[in-house]
């Protein structure tokens, strides 16, 4: 099989740390090119492990020798990047969240499917070996039938004027505050679990910092096949968490740090403690599974679909509670 060659749009934190290690270490995977607007700074990007850079995303979405595309911009550019690359006839895997509004990503799935290329969402938590446990142990019915879920996600997050990831406070760049930002994550995960989502309830608040998006919020969810979830996000608490719990009518799974993979399960009186953590790179799953499905013409495990879904629900939530301007 020919390598997935591939152009990098952007050159942030996401890319330096996992996007690049990934498609360098990737047997399957030819890194070509990447986008570095700033001539000054090319050399850093091509140090990333890519052959050649542009200063415009254009010029790369249209270089004959890139196959696929990785968005990695912010939020406000997916969905014109994502659709000018597949009208280029190139598959692209799209940062979180997909777009800005479901709407936007209803463009994106009508343009790869016009242009007959593969769409993903870079929901790396769905390849997570502990989520796949919590899908199995649900469906053994060890714990009987799944009636409550709960996640929170709590970090600490106030940056500088300077700082290089500022923009994730200005709403019409980011979209919205944690909710959008890393609460959209926790939401995949409970979609995969649980599937549809029919009916949310939610609240956005600036309970610490004025600013224009929400620094703390929380959903209720109802799922079609029946179960309830609640997930927390914020980032004024220097307690860190990241958790998932599930209650089912004869026990519970509970991961207090999901990113560590250790897994508690109790049902009828007994309790076991299990270890399933991610890989060293928590992209590299999410890469490999996009390049097995442009090989074999299927659609990516987190497709567009799934990633419309999740920004559907953000719709809600932000609906339910607009940010206070």
């Amino acid at each position: 099989m020919r390598r997935l060659r591939w152009g990098v749009i952007g050159a942030g934190d996401i890319v330096r740390r996992r996007v690049a290690p990934a498609l360098r270490d990737s047997p399957d995977c030819d890194f070509v090119a990447i986008t570095r607007a700033r001539a000054d700074r090319a050399g850093e990007a091509t140090a990333l492990g890519a052959r050649r850079w542009y200063a415009s995303w254009r010029d790369l979405v249209t270089d004959a020798e890139v196959d696929a595309v990785y968005v990695a911009t912010p939020v406000y550019l997916h969905a014109e990047q994502t659709v000018a690359a597949a009208v280029a006839g190139k598959h692209v895997l799209c940062e979180k969240p997909m777009a800005m509004n479901a709407g936007e990503c209803d463009r994106m799935v009508a343009a790869c499917r016009a242009n007959r290329v593969k769409l993903g969402v870079a929901y790396y938590r769905h390849f997570y070996p502990v989520v796949k446990r919590v899908k199995d142990v649900m469906a053994s019915g060890e714990i009987g039938h799944p009636v409550f879920a709960q996640m929170s996600a709590f970090e600490w997050f106030d940056p500088g004027p300077d700082h290089p990831r500022r923009w994730l406070l200005n709403p019409s760049i980011s979209g919205g505050g944690p909710m959008i930002d890393f609460g959209c994550h926790r939401l995949e995960v409970l979609v995969h679990l649980f599937g549809p989502v029919d009916r949310t309830a939610a609240v956005t608040a600036n309970v610490v910092f004025k600013r224009e998006v929400e620094d703390t919020a929380a959903v209720l969810l109802h799922f079609i096949k029946g179960p309830c979830a609640s997930l927390a996000v914020t980032h004024c608490v220097r307690d860190k968490q990241d958790t998932l719990r599930v209650f089912g009518t004869r026990g519970s799974i509970r991961a207090a740090d999901l990113n560590s993979g250790t897994l508690v399960v109790s049902a009828d009186g007994a309790e076991r403690t299990e270890s399933h953590p991610p890989a060293d790179n928590v992209h590299r799953p999410l890469i490999d599974d996009f390049v097995d499905a442009v090989a074999g013409n299927r659609e990516p495990s987190v497709d567009g679909a799934l990633g419309r879904a999740v920004s559907a629900i953000m719709d809600d939530i932000y609906a339910d509670s607009p940010p206070i301007r």
